[in-house]
Formats: structure tokens, sequence, C-alpha cells
């Protein structure tokens, strides 16, 4: 198994951020993953790279990688050490990360031997947040073969939704999320609205869905406590050709935490990769 650790990108407003890449060498051109991770994720959390050697250990180039304004920096990728850039996070500086993934891909002067990888098959999964990012990148972008979420919201406007809170967040210019793993407070400035709210039609996940054209997998728990699974089903109901699947019993990571010390997915995690891995094995 091979994997290459910390390639340095870069991404929104000139911000470096970090990617990986596992595979299986054996001279095959393989089709490839490219993960997106969610609100308050990293690259590195939990068992990401657990699934990552099982996708690649059955014929997948899989690529994670850190969304430039995601808080954490290059020289500790696994903590949120810069809450300034996290702040200023918005959803057109993800879908621009996007892209400079896909033009380093696309560059011929990438990492990945050029025996073992497929520019013909680019598969785009998503988890939670990084579902709906990735829904608006693969609607727009005729290069990405198919779409499968995890535990994706069904709209970016989903945390704004308590009552007075649109108010408030505009007159003091931020307002701020917990971190339960490590107490800090994150800052999420207006700055993030005043984009989405521009960019409203671009950023409708409802339509993305809706207009898009190619194979998608819909994966969700019955028991996430951050998403719930109505998402899910509402997100298949706008596209009634994708295929859903609800794990009984999964959470929102299905079944993972951070740090993760085990070498083994946990049940509802290999449930997500075997199902995801036989979908696009199908197409």
């Amino acid at each position: 198994m091979e994997a290459i650790k910390d390639i340095q990108l870069t991404g929104a407003e000139g911000r470096p951020f970090l990617l990986d890449v596992f595979y299986r060498e054996d001279g095959q051109a393989k089709p490839i993953v490219l993960f997106a991770h969610g609100f308050k994720g990293f690259k590195d959390w939990g068992h990401w790279h657990l699934i990552a050697r099982e996708f690649a250990a059955n014929g997948f180039v899989f690529i994670k990688f850190n969304f430039s304004h995601n808080g954490t920096a290059l020289a500790n990728p696994q903590e949120f050490g810069d809450l300034e850039a996290f702040g200023q996070n918005n959803y057109s500086k993800e879908l621009a990360d996007l892209d400079a993934v896909m033009q380093w891909l696309h560059s011929g002067s990438n990492e990945i031997p050029a025996s073992e990888a497929s520019l013909a098959s680019i598969f785009l999964i998503g988890h939670s947040r990084g579902g709906a990012i990735s829904a608006i990148k693969a609607a727009r972008d005729e290069r990405i073969r198919a779409l499968v979420t995890w535990a994706a919201v069904s709209s970016l406007a989903y945390a704004w939704q308590a009552p007075g809170h649109m108010e408030e967040w505009e007159r003091r210019g931020v307002y701020h999320v917990l971190n339960g793993r490590t107490g800090q407070r994150m800052p999420v400035y207006y700055q993030m609205y005043r984009d989405y709210s521009a960019k409203r039609e671009a950023l409708d996940v409802e339509q993305a869905i809706r207009n898009l054209n190619k194979p998608l997998l819909i994966v969700h728990g019955d028991e996430d406590p951050s998403v719930p699974a109505e998402a899910a089903r509402q997100l298949h109901a706008w596209n009634p050709g994708s295929k859903l699947l609800i794990i009984p019993g999964a959470d929102h990571v299905f079944g993972g935490s951070h740090p993760y010390e085990g070498d083994a997915l946990p049940e509802h995690a290999r449930a997500l990769v075997a199902h995801s891995i036989q979908f696009l094995k199908g197409l």
C-alpha cells in the first residue's frame, strides 16, 4: 500500500493546504476518489485514514485533503491552530479548494504515478457539510462521474435557523461554535452569510441535486445527532434516481472518534465503506 502524505497545494486566497493519496501500486489505472471533510473536520480526523486504506485495498486511488480555511495549519494539521482562518471560511472558498484539487489532478505534474490513476473515472465523496459542497461541485463539473454523500446536510443554510440568530450575527459580526473535543470557541464571521447570500442560487443544494445527471449514493445513519436522517431522505426525494442507504444505529461519523486508536473500522463505518465501494464498482 502506498501513502503519500501532506502534499502541499494552494487553495482559496492563496492559502496553502495539505492532501494525502492512498493507493495500491500495481501498474493498473485505477478510479480516483476525492474525499471532502465537513464542518470542524480535517483530513486526519479519526478513522478517515483507515477508510482511505480500505478504498485503496479495493482498487481505488483515495485522496483526502484539508479545506484551506478549515482552521488547521501546515505545521500541525490535526489541531485548530488558526481560528481566524476558520472564521474567514466560506462556501465559495471550499469550492475553490475543490477546484484546486481537480486542477492538480489534471496538471500532469501531480505526485501520483500516471500508470496508477485514471482521470476518466473521478468520484467525489463528501461528509456532512462536505457532502453539500460536493453535490454542488459534482453538478457543475463534468469530469466527476459520480457522487456519494455521507451524513450530508441538505442545505448550506442549515446552521442559521434559530429565531433571532441572523439579526444577532449581523449585529455582532460573528457567532461562535463550541468544539466539544477541544473546548475551543470557534468563530464564524458574518462574511460567510454575505458570500452565501450573494451566490444563493449557485449554492442551492436542492437545485444541484435535482440537476445532477450522474450516479448518486446517499448514506446516512438513523441515529445521527448532528444531521437528522431526514436530510438524506430529502436529498433522495430531489433525485429519485439516486440510491438511499440508511444504516440502523449509525451516528454522524459512523462509529468513529478522534483520536481513533483502533486498527480496524467500527461496524457502521465498515458498512458505510462496503456499500460505497460496491456502488462505485458497479458503475
